[in-house]
């Protein structure tokens, strides 16, 4: 059933080896997604986008990493911005942004499922893992790291102390399609739940996904969705600075997200890595409107047939 929901603007970059994520929740904006949901009855609110003042360079032992004082700052910053969204409405929607924002909206949304005695599931839609310690990055970008700091791995202690932390066996990823060693080794190791394109090709997305969803009820649990834009196959998206071939189709999508409202078991959500730098007319933005639209309760009976996406 409809209810009220804030929309957050995470215009963070710095995560990422590509500019343009920045423009990110201007994009949404633009795009209608605040229109689409007050079309599905639902009250929004607009909180703004969350900003940081200048920052001095921070140390590291590994020389790859780059930005990790504006990182740092703004996952300090969206963890209190997120927390606050999340006390004001039923759903927050935290619009990115590179996904190194999740370091920032996955802990605070820990740490309103902890005060309302509840645990948080996590459903991790993205083509990578983002298992990453601020020590294995190769890369040096940090939207590799948010799953390895929210669930309290070693190796992340140059980042804000944790105001909450989900458990690795909580989380579900789908999706995922390019896995680095490291990041192989810490799915192991953490008994993380991962659906690779080749498990979705052999079963679809919606026997594993309804087995997840029938943890978190069970656990009386809080569900945040992080949908990264490079989930989907860059043929449909192509807004993203790390496109992976062979991603999601605009079916399985809109079924996954039509699936989780159904649930009615979804309580936020970060939309992420959309570059619209990347895009073609728009065409990723409109889509993840769409997309959001399906989980807060659209209906193929509702949609209009454009002309083209």
């Amino acid at each position: 059933m409809p209810g009220t929901c804030a929309l957050l603007g995470a215009p963070i970059e710095t995560g990422a080896s590509q500019r343009g994520c920045i423009m990110g929740p201007a994009s949404l904006r633009t795009a209608g997604l605040a229109e689409a949901l007050t079309g599905l009855g639902w009250q929004v609110s607009d909180r703004g986008d969350v900003t940081i003042a200048a920052q001095q360079p921070q140390p590291h032992a590994n020389p790859a990493l780059h930005h990790l004082a504006e990182t740092s700052a703004w996952i300090a910053a969206l963890q209190a911005a997120a927390l606050e969204a999340g006390a004001a409405c039923d759903l927050p929607i935290f619009m990115g942004g590179d996904h190194s924002m999740a370091a920032g909206t996955v802990p605070a949304m820990a740490r309103r499922a902890q005060e309302a005695g509840r645990p948080l599931f996590v459903l991790w839609l993205d083509a990578h893992p983002d298992l990453h310690t601020l020590e294995t990055s190769e890369s040096g970008n940090l939207h590799g790291t948010p799953v390895a700091y929210f669930t309290g791995q070693p190796g992340c202690d140059s980042y804000p102390a944790l105001p909450g932390r989900v458990d690795p066996k909580q989380i579900c990823m789908m999706g995922i399609r390019s896995v680095d060693a490291a990041e192989q080794l810490r799915i192991r190791e953490l008994g993380v739940e991962v659906h690779d394109m080749r498990a979705i090709d052999e079963t679809g997305v919606l026997e594993p996904l309804r087995r997840f969803l029938a943890r978190v009820r069970a656990a009386d649990a809080m569900l945040h969705v992080s949908f990264d834009v490079d989930f989907l196959d860059p043929a449909i998206a192509p807004a993203v600075g790390t496109t992976v071939p062979g991603g999601a189709t605009f079916r399985e999508a809109h079924l996954i997200m039509e699936t989780l409202c159904d649930s009615e078991l979804v309580t936020s959500l970060d939309l992420v890595e959309l570059n619209p730098f990347l895009d073609e007319r728009g065409k990723t933005a409109k889509l993840m409107c769409d997309l959001t639209a399906s989980l807060f309760g659209r209906r193929v009976m509702d949609r209009m047939t454009r002309s083209a996406y």
